[in-house]
């Protein structure tokens, strides 16, 4: 096997690979460009001529990084969930094929990916109005290294170049916990509306909003007192689904006596409203309705959610999510073991507890501590008397 290089002008390069069809024998040439010095030309000439002989060269190809991710698109459509897949694709269309669609895939370089980044802080925004937030360019680069590793495994590359880039640093978003004060503060408000149950469970049960939306009675254990959550409503364009938890697995949680309560009431009402529209309570009926029993899209519980609480002066602006944040903070603040805590959440694994609610465990450890110096001080006390 062999290989030579050809100038074609000052700083270009053609690198020429001479190889045998494997089914006819008849030699064939593979031309590649290459920018650089001669000594660097004739280094990549030998990097290809490795590549041929190991068995790991990848051909020159024409297609660009636009029509790749079309192609790539339609390959991880069943690999993710609806809402993820729309998401991959408006930011492949939108975001990173205006920066780098018209690339060919294979002459794809690092410098260049650093760039349409850069490029993407200063004016992204698709509406002229500034530069994307860094959050959203670090979804770009998850994306694009994504989809471009898949490259390297059809081995249309032989290294991905996203992989020597660096996306810019996010800072994490900052939850807001309400103390069990705000917390009462905020039932009493919302007790009027129908958004009371979703905030109830959510403050004192951890739910999540699709976890919300999606709970039934037939999953409420009013015996033990305990509710299995094992779904889960995901909202996309074509409308709303039922799904797997986010941790892909179901979980048992037990529910607080209030709690309880407030769900024995609202059984009991709701089927009051129904009865009056002529609808008879199904036990596959969901927890949290419209007024005519059907159930509700997840957004629609996040719009009237925050609608209510703009109209409470005296209570902090926090998003339906913050209250399972809430739920998590007054448990470990209270000295609820973080296993617990996991299980309750969801969590696929505790580190992501922890991780999640470090600034919690500070004061955890100083409340240890001060119990095992009472414990030992008291046990020193007794032998030395």
């Amino acid at each position: 096997m062999k290989g030579h290089i050809r100038e074609r002008s000052p700083g270009k390069w053609a690198v020429v690979l001479d190889l045998r069809d494997p089914e006819t024998g008849k030699r064939r040439r593979k031309w590649h460009t290459f920018t650089g010095t001669k000594r660097e030309a004739q280094k990549e000439c030998a990097r290809l001529i490795t590549t041929l002989q190991g068995g790991d060269y990848v051909e020159p190809a024409k297609e660009t990084l636009a029509q790749y991710f079309e192609r790539w698109l339609e390959h991880i459509r069943s690999q993710v969930s609806p809402r993820s897949h729309e998401r991959y694709t408006e930011i492949a269309r939108k975001n990173l094929a205006p920066l780098l669609g018209s690339v060919v895939l294979t002459k794809l370089r690092p410098e260049q990916i650093s760039a349409a980044y850069g490029k993407a802080l200063l004016s992204g925004r698709r509406d002229g109005k500034g530069g994307l937030a860094p959050r959203t360019v670090h979804h770009m680069h998850r994306i694009l290294r994504q989809a471009l590793g898949q490259a390297v495994k059809w081995r249309i590359l032989v290294r991905n170049p996203a992989d020597a880039v660096d996306p810019p640093k996010v800072e994490r978003l900052k939850m807001r916990a309400l103390d069990a004060a705000e917390s009462a503060a905020l039932f009493a408000h919302f007790r009027p509306t129908r958004v009371f149950i979703p905030v109830v469970l959510g403050t004192m049960c951890g739910l999540r909003r699709g976890e919300v939306t999606a709970l039934r009675w037939r999953s409420v254990d009013w015996k033990t007192g305990h509710i299995e959550i094992v779904e889960s409503t995901e909202q996309t364009r074509k409308g709303t689904r039922s799904k797997e938890t986010k941790s892909g697995r179901g979980r048992r949680v037990a529910l607080p006596s209030f709690a309880l309560e407030e769900l024995r009431a609202h059984h009991i009402r709701q089927a009051e409203e129904l009865l009056k529209l002529g609808v008879r309570a199904a036990s596959d009926g969901y927890v949290y309705t419209q007024a005519d029993g059907s159930p509700v899209q997840p957004n629609s519980l996040t719009h009237e959610f925050t609608r209510i609480l703009a109209q409470a002066t005296h209570l902090p602006r926090v998003r339906f999510h913050d209250l399972r944040h809430s739920h998590a903070t007054q448990m470990l603040a209270s000295g609820i073991h973080p296993k617990i805590a996991q299980e309750r959440l969801g969590h696929s694994s505790i580190a992501i507890t922890l991780d999640l609610y470090s600034h919690v465990l500070p004061g955890m450890q100083e409340d240890a501590a001060a119990k095992v110096d009472a414990a030992l001080r008291a046990a020193i006390g007794k032998t030395a008397g």
